[in-house]
Protein backbone atom coordinates (compact mmCIF):
# COMPACT_ATOMS: atom_id res chain seq x y z
CA UNK A 1 0.00 0.00 0.00
CA UNK A 2 1.16 3.55 -0.63
CA UNK A 3 0.95 4.42 3.08
CA UNK A 4 3.43 1.65 3.89
CA UNK A 5 6.18 3.26 1.80
CA UNK A 6 8.35 6.12 3.05
CA UNK A 7 11.24 5.98 0.56
CA UNK A 8 11.89 5.02 -3.06
CA UNK A 9 15.46 3.91 -3.75
CA UNK A 10 16.50 4.18 -7.39
CA UNK A 11 19.34 2.37 -9.07
CA UNK A 12 21.13 4.72 -11.49
CA UNK A 13 22.38 3.01 -14.66
CA UNK A 14 19.48 1.66 -16.69
CA UNK A 15 16.88 3.15 -14.35
CA UNK A 16 17.64 6.88 -14.38
CA UNK A 17 20.24 7.20 -17.13
CA UNK A 18 20.32 5.08 -20.29
CA UNK A 19 24.03 4.29 -19.95
CA UNK A 20 23.92 0.53 -20.16
CA UNK A 21 23.80 0.24 -23.98
CA UNK A 22 26.92 2.44 -24.07
CA UNK A 23 28.69 0.36 -21.43
CA UNK A 24 27.69 -2.84 -23.20
CA UNK A 25 29.17 -1.64 -26.49
CA UNK A 26 32.45 -0.69 -24.80
CA UNK A 27 32.70 -4.05 -23.01
CA UNK A 28 32.14 -5.98 -26.25
CA UNK A 29 34.95 -3.96 -27.87
CA UNK A 30 37.36 -4.45 -24.96
CA UNK A 31 36.66 -8.14 -24.64
CA UNK A 32 37.52 -8.66 -28.30
CA UNK A 33 40.65 -6.50 -28.06
CA UNK A 34 42.04 -7.90 -24.79
CA UNK A 35 41.41 -11.60 -25.27
CA UNK A 36 38.08 -12.34 -23.63
CA UNK A 37 35.44 -12.31 -26.38
CA UNK A 38 32.03 -11.91 -24.76
CA UNK A 39 28.56 -11.79 -26.27
CA UNK A 40 26.16 -9.07 -25.22
CA UNK A 41 24.10 -11.61 -23.28
CA UNK A 42 27.18 -12.82 -21.39
CA UNK A 43 28.09 -9.26 -20.44
CA UNK A 44 24.56 -8.53 -19.23
CA UNK A 45 24.61 -11.74 -17.20
CA UNK A 46 28.08 -11.26 -15.70
CA UNK A 47 28.46 -7.50 -15.28
CA UNK A 48 25.12 -5.68 -15.32
CA UNK A 49 24.29 -4.34 -11.88
CA UNK A 50 27.55 -5.47 -10.27
CA UNK A 51 30.01 -3.21 -8.47
CA UNK A 52 33.21 -2.10 -10.17
CA UNK A 53 35.15 -4.30 -7.74
CA UNK A 54 33.10 -7.36 -8.65
CA UNK A 55 33.50 -6.77 -12.39
CA UNK A 56 37.24 -6.20 -12.05
CA UNK A 57 37.61 -9.42 -10.06
CA UNK A 58 36.09 -11.39 -12.94
CA UNK A 59 38.33 -9.72 -15.52
CA UNK A 60 41.43 -10.21 -13.40
CA UNK A 61 40.62 -13.88 -12.84
CA UNK A 62 40.25 -14.42 -16.58
CA UNK A 63 43.00 -12.16 -18.01
CA UNK A 64 45.33 -11.28 -15.12
CA UNK A 65 45.94 -8.02 -13.23
CA UNK A 66 47.79 -6.16 -15.99
CA UNK A 67 45.05 -6.77 -18.52
CA UNK A 68 42.46 -5.85 -15.89
CA UNK A 69 44.26 -2.53 -15.35
CA UNK A 70 44.25 -1.92 -19.10
CA UNK A 71 40.57 -2.84 -19.36
CA UNK A 72 39.71 -0.45 -16.50
CA UNK A 73 41.60 2.45 -18.05
CA UNK A 74 40.22 2.00 -21.54
CA UNK A 75 36.71 1.37 -20.23
CA UNK A 76 36.64 4.66 -18.34
CA UNK A 77 38.07 6.62 -21.28
CA UNK A 78 35.67 5.19 -23.85
CA UNK A 79 32.59 5.19 -21.65
CA UNK A 80 33.18 8.78 -20.55
CA UNK A 81 33.54 9.84 -24.18
CA UNK A 82 30.26 8.10 -25.02
CA UNK A 83 28.50 9.58 -21.98
CA UNK A 84 29.58 13.09 -22.91
CA UNK A 85 28.23 12.81 -26.46
CA UNK A 86 25.45 10.21 -26.46
CA UNK A 87 23.91 9.70 -23.02
CA UNK A 88 20.22 10.37 -22.44
CA UNK A 89 17.92 9.78 -19.50
CA UNK A 90 15.82 6.62 -19.40
CA UNK A 91 12.63 7.18 -21.37
CA UNK A 92 9.86 8.47 -19.12
CA UNK A 93 11.93 8.91 -15.96
CA UNK A 94 11.49 12.69 -15.72
CA UNK A 95 7.72 12.29 -15.97
CA UNK A 96 7.83 9.59 -13.29
CA UNK A 97 9.94 11.72 -10.96
CA UNK A 98 7.68 14.73 -11.49
CA UNK A 99 4.68 12.63 -10.46
CA UNK A 100 6.38 10.93 -7.52
CA UNK A 101 5.15 12.11 -4.12
CA UNK A 102 7.44 9.94 -1.96
CA UNK A 103 10.96 10.88 -0.85
CA UNK A 104 13.62 9.27 -3.03
CA UNK A 105 17.34 8.58 -3.26
CA UNK A 106 19.88 6.72 -5.41
CA UNK A 107 21.82 3.58 -4.44
CA UNK A 108 24.05 2.43 -7.29
CA UNK A 109 26.92 0.06 -7.99
CA UNK A 110 28.62 2.92 -9.83
CA UNK A 111 31.12 5.29 -8.28
CA UNK A 112 30.18 8.78 -7.11
CA UNK A 113 32.32 10.27 -9.87
CA UNK A 114 30.53 8.27 -12.53
CA UNK A 115 27.10 9.13 -11.16
CA UNK A 116 27.92 12.82 -10.98
CA UNK A 117 28.96 12.68 -14.65
CA UNK A 118 25.93 10.76 -15.91
CA UNK A 119 23.35 12.53 -13.77
CA UNK A 120 24.76 15.96 -14.61
CA UNK A 121 24.82 15.13 -18.30
CA UNK A 122 21.11 14.19 -18.20
CA UNK A 123 20.05 17.04 -15.92
CA UNK A 124 19.03 14.74 -13.07
CA UNK A 125 21.79 15.42 -10.56
CA UNK A 126 20.07 18.23 -8.67
CA UNK A 127 16.99 16.09 -8.12
CA UNK A 128 19.05 13.76 -5.93
CA UNK A 129 21.98 15.84 -4.65
CA UNK A 130 22.80 14.86 -1.07
CA UNK A 131 20.88 11.59 -1.36
CA UNK A 132 23.21 9.56 -3.59
CA UNK A 133 24.85 6.38 -2.29
CA UNK A 134 27.49 4.20 -3.97
CA UNK A 135 28.62 0.61 -3.51
CA UNK A 136 32.03 2.08 -2.67
CA UNK A 137 30.54 2.98 0.73
CA UNK A 138 29.80 -0.61 1.78
CA UNK A 139 31.77 -3.83 2.08
CA UNK A 140 29.64 -5.92 -0.24
CA UNK A 141 27.96 -4.80 -3.45
CA UNK A 142 24.80 -6.18 -5.02
CA UNK A 143 23.41 -8.88 -4.80
CA UNK A 144 24.22 -8.40 -1.09
CA UNK A 145 21.69 -6.09 0.63
CA UNK A 146 24.35 -3.83 2.18
CA UNK A 147 23.97 -0.84 -0.13
CA UNK A 148 20.18 -0.61 0.11
CA UNK A 149 20.29 -1.06 3.88
CA UNK A 150 22.97 1.64 4.07
CA UNK A 151 20.82 4.09 2.09
CA UNK A 152 17.74 3.39 4.19
CA UNK A 153 19.71 3.75 7.41
CA UNK A 154 21.28 7.04 6.34
CA UNK A 155 17.82 8.44 5.59
CA UNK A 156 16.23 7.01 8.73
CA UNK A 157 13.72 4.70 7.03
CA UNK A 158 13.00 1.09 8.01
CA UNK A 159 13.76 -1.43 5.21
CA UNK A 160 10.18 -2.69 5.08
CA UNK A 161 9.01 0.85 4.28
CA UNK A 162 11.32 1.15 1.26
CA UNK A 163 10.73 0.38 -2.40
CA UNK A 164 13.63 -0.26 -4.77
CA UNK A 165 13.55 0.42 -8.51
CA UNK A 166 16.07 -1.82 -10.26
CA UNK A 167 16.84 -3.17 -13.72
CA UNK A 168 19.36 -5.96 -13.00
CA UNK A 169 19.04 -9.44 -11.58
CA UNK A 170 21.64 -8.61 -8.93
CA UNK A 171 19.78 -5.48 -7.93
CA UNK A 172 16.42 -7.18 -7.44
CA UNK A 173 18.12 -9.94 -5.43
CA UNK A 174 19.72 -7.28 -3.23
CA UNK A 175 16.37 -5.58 -2.68
CA UNK A 176 14.71 -8.84 -1.66
CA UNK A 177 17.62 -9.67 0.67
CA UNK A 178 17.16 -6.24 2.27
CA UNK A 179 13.48 -6.96 2.92
CA UNK A 180 12.32 -4.23 0.56
CA UNK A 181 9.62 -4.20 -2.10
CA UNK A 182 11.12 -4.22 -5.57
CA UNK A 183 10.01 -2.80 -8.89
CA UNK A 184 11.95 -4.41 -11.72
CA UNK A 185 12.26 -2.24 -14.82
CA UNK A 186 12.38 -4.46 -17.90
CA UNK A 187 12.34 -1.69 -20.48
CA UNK A 188 16.10 -1.86 -21.00
CA UNK A 189 18.62 -4.66 -21.51
CA UNK A 190 17.58 -7.16 -18.85
CA UNK A 191 14.99 -9.80 -19.83
CA UNK A 192 11.83 -9.54 -17.73
CA UNK A 193 12.13 -13.15 -16.55
CA UNK A 194 15.47 -12.36 -14.91
CA UNK A 195 13.72 -9.84 -12.67
CA UNK A 196 10.65 -11.83 -11.68
CA UNK A 197 10.34 -13.19 -8.17
CA UNK A 198 8.83 -12.63 -4.72
CA UNK A 199 7.93 -9.09 -3.64
CA UNK A 200 8.77 -7.84 -7.15
CA UNK A 201 6.60 -6.03 -9.68
CA UNK A 202 8.06 -6.14 -13.20
CA UNK A 203 7.16 -3.27 -15.53
CA UNK A 204 8.35 -1.83 -18.85
CA UNK A 205 7.05 1.78 -18.92
CA UNK A 206 8.75 4.12 -16.46
CA UNK A 207 5.83 6.55 -16.66
CA UNK A 208 3.67 3.97 -14.88
CA UNK A 209 5.95 3.77 -11.84
CA UNK A 210 4.11 6.32 -9.65
CA UNK A 211 0.83 4.44 -10.08
CA UNK A 212 2.51 1.10 -9.36
CA UNK A 213 4.06 2.51 -6.17
CA UNK A 214 0.63 3.62 -4.96
CA UNK A 215 -1.09 0.31 -5.72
Amino acid sequence: MAASLDLVIFDCDGVLVDSEPLALRVCVELGAELGWPLTEKEIIDRFLGRSERAVRAQIEERLGPEAADRWETLYRERLNAAIDTELTEVDGISEALDALTLPSCIASSGSHAKMRRTLTRTGLYERFAGRIFSASEVERGKPAPDLFLHAASRLGVAPERCAVVEDSQYGVRAARAAGMRCFGYAGGLTPAEWLEGPDTVVFTDMRKLPVLLSA
